[in-house]
């Protein structure tokens, strides 16, 4: 009997990738629970979903069963060796009580690096030249009404500050140095291969690392010890009139900070496309002219999607024909090289 592979959310554009990739390896099972009580049902012996041996998860998911906490980690079936998930970011499952029950967490690395990049670019830019405002003005028809040029700057020659050089920290570092910017960044060590115009700031120059920033944007992945990261301090170290732009996690910002900071000038602007209560946003951003702001637009091209749900697809594949797949999240490393 084959082994199942689980579908837990949408394929949207990998359709022909899943029939090619599992054709003679698994069963493919979608799951159709419509709620979360249905899903835990279909998980116990006898249930529908009884054998799974992997699951491939999409946050689209979360609508029906939530996310993936310890209720659900735990009421999988024994044989459920991995979960491939939909996304870099996996702050919607525990991955602590994935150790514990010995079942591999990956996640798609690389795949959202382009979009991802090029929507903190389009953040990094609106933010700097006021052109959300702009916008605004021009199809309210008030053309440049409150618009005031000496509060916009030209991003050739002014610093950008990577805060976590990931995949996609590099990649709109990539894009910055071509203007060009200066590019500085601060991650818990130096990134090998990080090219020699990305200078390094360690822990123990972060002030000068703040100081120094025109730009600060925000790439850590959001984790019990990176919520608030961004806080009061942080923020009031950058010099006054810098921007923030953020395409990381919303809860990695102290947002009542960051409002302050806005409300008194010490922030000249932001640039946003996550927050912390989605879809829910403070409607005290709207009412700052100077804060540009998208409805979590990272990922949301037709090609970064595809990639991703190809990688996510082929983690499964690797891990049922190899033993292993290739992007166990960091947490799990050690874990996945034991199999």
């Amino acid at each position: 009997m084959a082994p199942k592979v689980m579908i837990c959310g949408d394929i949207v554009w990998a359709h022909d990738e899943v029939q090619e990739l599992f054709r003679g390896t698994a069963d493919v099972v979608r799951m159709d629970s419509p709620d979360r009580a249905d899903f835990l049902a279909g998980l116990k012996a006898g249930g529908k979903y009884e054998g799974t041996v992997a699951v491939y998860r999409h946050n689209t998911s979360a609508d029906r069963i939530g996310v993936f906490d310890r209720e659900i980690i735990e009421a999988l079936s024994p044989s459920v060796k991995w979960i491939a998930h939909n996304g870099a970011g996996y702050d919607q499952i525990d991955v602590g009580v994935c150790k514990e029950k010995g079942i591999i967490l990956s996640n798609t690395p690389g795949a959202v690096d382009d979009a991802t990049a090029t929507t903190a670019l389009y953040l990094l830019i609106s933010a700097l030249r006021g052109f959300a405002k702009a916008e605004r003005n021009l199809r309210a028809a008030a053309w440049k009404a409150g618009l005031d040029a000496g509060r916009q700057h030209d991003l050739t020659g002014r610093t950008l500050a990577v805060l976590g050089l990931g995949g996609i920290g590099l990649r709109l570092a990539e894009l910055a140095h071509a203007f060009p910017m200066r590019v500085i960044y601060h991650s818990r060590s130096r990134v090998a291969g990080a090219p020699a115009w990305c200078e390094y700031y360690g822990t123990n120059r972060l002030d000068e690392f703040l100081g120094a920033a025109d730009v600060l944007s925000v790439h850590v992945p959001l984790r019990k010890d990176t919520e608030g990261l961004v806080g009061e301090g942080m923020i009031r170290k950058l010099k006054r009139g810098a921007v923030i732009v953020n395409t990381a996690r919303g809860k990695v910002i102290d947002e009542a900070a960051m409002i302050r900071a806005l409300e008194d000038g010490h922030l000249g602007a932001v640039g946003l496309d996550v927050y912390p209560d989605e879809p829910a946003v403070n409607p005290r951003l709207l009412e700052f002219p100077n804060a540009t702001l998208l409805p979590h637009m990272g990922t949301e091209t037709q090609d970064s999607q595809r990639k991703m749900e190809v990688r996510a697809l082929k983690n499964i594949k690797d891990f049922l024909t190899k033993g292993k797949g290739t992007d166990p999240v960091p947490e799990l490393k050690d874990l996945a090289a034991k199999l």
